[in-house]
C-alpha cells in the first residue's frame, strides 16, 4: 500500500513537476482506515460473517439494484452511491465481492456431506450469477468478471465434481473466443476472406445454434432411453457448445462498443492505434521502457507527459514498471507471492469448511485482481478496468482487499478453536 501511495503521487505529478492531483491525499486516508477495518476484522469473531452471511449477501444485492437506479455514472458505468462531487461515494459491486464470498463459504460448508451433488452446484452458481447479472446492467464487465474466479476456486475446495468444474470453464472459455473472433472478424479494418465472410456472423452462429440444440436433443433422448455413457458425455459437450454460443449471441447485445473495441484491440492494437488501441500501446511502451533498473522515481515520461489513461487505477503497474523497472516488478512479484503463499498456508491449516472455503474465495479475488491487472498492463490480456490490489487509487477496492486479508489473519488465528 505504501508502494501504492507513492506512484499515485507520481502519476499526479506534471512533466514539469507540478502536482496537480491530491488523489495520494485521499489513498493515505483509506490506507489509514483501512488498516483500522483490517484489525477490526481480524480480532472479531469471523463465524459471525457465516451467521449472518444471507443477510449480508441480502443487504449487498439490494445495494446493487439501488445502484441501477440512483447511481452516479463514472467511465461509462453506473457503478457508484454517493456525494462524488464531494469525494464521497462507495462502489456497492467491490464489497458485494466478500458478501457473495461469506454466503457461497456457508453453503457450500453447510452441504459438505452433498458437496457433488449437481443441485448444490447449481444453488452455488445462482449465488454467484445474481450479483455478476446486476453488476453486468450497471455496465461493469471487468468486477463483474471477478466473481467468475471466486466461485470456481471455492467449488473447488469444497469438493465439488471435477467435471462441474471443468464445465464451467469450458463454457466460459468457448465463450470468450467466441465472442473474441465473432467481434475481431466484424472490424472493419479487418481483411475479409471468403471463409471469414462466412463464418462467425451472428446469422451463421444462430444456425450453429439450432444445430446443436438438435443434436443435444437427441443425445438427451438417447442417455434417458439407452443408458449408454457416451451419450453423457456427448450431452456434456454439447451443453457447454450450446451455452457458449448462446453467451456469444447474448454479448452481441449486451455489450456496449467501446467494450466491443476493447477486444478487438486486444487481438491487435493498431487496428485502432488512436483510439481503443492507444492504453495498450502506451501501456507496454511504459513498461518497456522501464527497462532492467527503471527511470527513477518520478522520472517516468509516459505517465507524467500524460499519455497513459487511468494512470493511477488501471494503469499503475505501468507506471511503477517505467520507474522501477525488470528489478521493481520483481519486488513487487514476490510481495504479492509472499500474501498468496500465506494465505494457502492459512486455508490449509484451518479446521472448519467454512473457513476453507471463504479463505479460498477471497485468495482468489486477490490473485485474478493481480493476474489480469498486470497482465493487461503487459498486452496479454483484455483491457477490462480491473485495479491493482493494493496498488491502485481507490477506496472501496482497497476496503474490501483490507476486509479479506482481516478475515484471513481471523482465520489463522482461531485455526485451533
Amino acid at each position: 500500500m505504501v508502494i501504492g501511495v507513492l506512484f499515485i503521487y507520481s502519476s499526479g505529478v506534471s512533466s514539469t513537476g507540478v502536482i496537480f492531483s491530491s488523489e495520494y491525499v485521499k489513498q493515505i486516508v483509506w490506507v489509514g482506515t483501512g488498516i483500522i477495518l483490517l484489525f477490526v476484522i481480524g480480532l472479531s469473531d469471523y463465524t459471525r460473517f457465516r451467521d449472518w452471511s444471507l443477510y449480508i449477501y441480502g443487504f449487498f444485492i439490494l445495494l446493487l439494484i439501488i445502484t441501477l437506479v440512483l447511481g452516479k455514472r463514472v467511465n461509462g458505468a453506473r457503478s457508484w452511491l454517493g456525494l462524488l462531487s464531494y469525494g464521497i461515494g462507495i462502489q456497492p459491486s467491490e464489497f458485494a465481492k466478500m458478501g457473495t464470498i461469506f454466503l457461497l463459504g456457508n453453503w457450500l460448508s453447510s452441504n459438505r456431506e452433498r458437496a457433488q451433488s449437481l443441485s448444490v452446484f447449481l444453488i452455488a452458481f445462482g449465488i454467484v450469477l445474481l450479483p455478476m447479472l446486476l453488476i453486468l446492467v450497471q455496465p461493469d464487465l471487468g468486477t463483474a468478471l471477478v466473481y467468475f474466479p471466486i466461485f470456481i476456486v471455492m467449488t473447488y475446495v469444497s469438493g465439488t465434481k471435477r467435471r462441474y468444474v471443468l464445465f464451467v470453464l469450458l463454457t466460459v472459455g468457448l465463450l470468450a473466443l467466441f465472442s473474441v473472433i465473432l467481434f475481431w472478424r466484424q472490424s472493419a479494418a479487418v481483411t475479409q476472406t471468403p471463409l471469414t465472410a462466412s463464418v462467425f456472423q451472428r446469422d451463421f452462429l444462430k444456425y450453429l445454434l439450432l444445430a446443436t440444440a438438435a443434436v443435444l436433443a437427441v443425445s438427451v433422448i438417447g442417455l434417458y432411453f439407452v443408458k449408454r455413457r457416451y451419450f453423457y458425455w456427448i450431452v456434456y459437450g454439447f451443453s457447454s457448445l450450446f451455452l457458449s454460443i448462446l453467451g456469444t449471441l447474448a454479448a452481441t447485445v449486451v455489450l456496449k462498443q467501446y467494450q466491443v473495441m476493447r477486444l478487438i484491440a486486444f487481438i491487435d492494437p493498431q487496428i485502432d492505434p488512436r483510439g481503443s488501441g492507444w492504453n495498450i500501446i502506451q501501456s507496454v511502451t511504459a513498461v518497456g521502457s522501464g527497462g532492467f533498473w527503471g527511470k527513477g522515481f518520478l522520472h517516468g515520461t509516459q505517465s507524467h507527459y500524460r499519455y497513459l489513461p487511468q494512470q493511477s487505477t488501471d494503469f499503475i503497474f505501468s507506471i511503477f514498471s517505467e520507474e522501477w523497472g525488470f528489478i521493481g516488478g520483481l519486488l513487487l512479484f514476490a510481495l504479492f507471492l509472499i500474501i498468496f503463499v500465506r494465505g494457502l498456508r492459512i486455508v490449509a491449516n484451518a479446521k472448519d469448511p467454512f473457513a476453507v472455503n471463504v479463505g479460498a474465495g477471497i485468495i482468489g479475488m486477490i490473485f485474478f485482481h493481480f493476474i489480469v491487472n498486470v497482465g493487461m498492463a503487459m498486452g496479454i490480456m483484455p483491457i477490462t478496468g480491473i485495479p491493482l490490489t493494493f496498488l491502485s487509487y481507490g477506496g472501496s477496492s482497497l476496503w474490501t482487499a483490507l476486509i479479506g486479508v482481516g478475515v484471513l489473519i481471523n482465520i489463522h488465528h482461531r485455526r485451533y478453536s
